[in-house]
């Protein structure tokens, strides 16, 4: 068996580390194995990137893998595993995942006996509700934007049922995905005036402008929040904040890089065989609310929210 304070780590992440969300796994990652295990990255950079550029970030990172030999690698998130399931499956190499949301079955590692991890399952409509219990208004059309990602497109198909209209907790629930970062800026500005009464935003990181470069995420954030009428609210915890939006009930990055840590280290501490550990589903929420924005939109928690609620300032 492995001697554990050898042991080599190589996470490969689908996007970048200035990326809140990979910022959030990665402390929980690091906080269950920084002490007895080398740890090292690879940035796929995919939420940046154009498409087209994504199957050579994925050659770059197998590259890297096949240099450095470690025991064991983690993919963070969808389009790593997509991108390098099947290739690692054909090893022997550990492998868990984490940040998934579409099913293992689609990447080919359902039941592979080297691989597992930590599925994501976005709480969208469970979030819905707790938006309308906490609007201080009677809520009837909600607009709830995304770019036009990998994660946005699972929301779209699992989530929604390929439907971008439907009614959830007696609230009409649109759903929009966009990439093109005028077409979004001219959506936020209308929402109003096209009868909805709240706007939520999940995912903004993929969004080109005319020229098809990136627009920076907090920009991103900031602008629709600042110049949009209606009261903002979250799905994930880095879209939460003072120049952000108010929150709600949101997904939270570390609870998914602490799982995955943790299988990691039952395999390479005790030998387990990954596939006998999960697949498993993270469906923990968690309350997170801004206290500047609540206090904007002159919105107050209901007690059952309050009592359970954090705040990020």
């Amino acid at each position: 068996m492995l001697a554990v304070a050898q042991a080599k780590i190589l996470v490969i992440e689908s996007y970048h580390q200035s990326f809140a969300w990979d910022q959030s796994y990665i402390q929980g990652i690091e906080e269950v194995l920084n002490e007895h295990y080398q740890l090292s990255y690879f940035e796929m950079d995919t939420k940046r990137l154009p498409p087209a550029e994504h199957a050579n970030r994925a050659e770059l990172a197998w590259q890297h893998y096949l240099s450095i030999q470690p025991d064991l690698v983690i993919l963070g998130d969808d389009n790593a595993l997509k991108y390098l399931g099947r290739r690692f499956a054909e090893t022997t190499v550990p492998v868990v995942y984490l940040g998934v949301n579409n099913n293992p079955r689609h990447y080919h590692v359902h039941q592979r006996f080297n691989i597992t991890g930590v599925l994501e399952r976005p709480l969208i409509k469970r979030s819905i509700t707790i938006i309308q219990q906490i609007s201080q208004l009677q809520l009837k059309r909600i607009l709830v934007l995304s770019d036009n990602s990998t994660t946005s497109q699972y929301i779209l198909s699992d989530v929604f049922n390929h439907r971008t209209q439907q009614l959830i907790s007696g609230v009409e629930v649109e759903l929009r995905l966009i990439n093109d970062w005028r077409t979004w800026q001219q959506t936020v500005l209308n929402a109003k005036a096209e009868g909805f009464d709240a706007i939520a935003f999940i995912l903004y990181q993929s969004l080109t402008d005319e020229a098809q470069r990136n627009v920076d995420s907090e920009q991103v954030i900031s602008w629709s929040v600042s110049h949009t009428p209606l009261a903002p609210y979250g799905f994930w915890d880095f879209a939460v904040g003072p120049n952000k939006t108010i929150g709600g009930l949101v997904m939270v990055g570390y609870e998914q890089g602490k799982i995955a840590a943790e299988m990691a280290h039952t395999i390479l501490s005790t030998g387990a065989v990954p596939r006998t550990l999960g697949p498993i589903t993270a469906e923990k929420g968690r309350y997170l609310f801004s206290r500047s924005q609540l206090k904007h939109y002159n919105i107050s928690l209901p007690e059952n929210i309050q009592n359970k609620a954090d705040f990020v300032e």
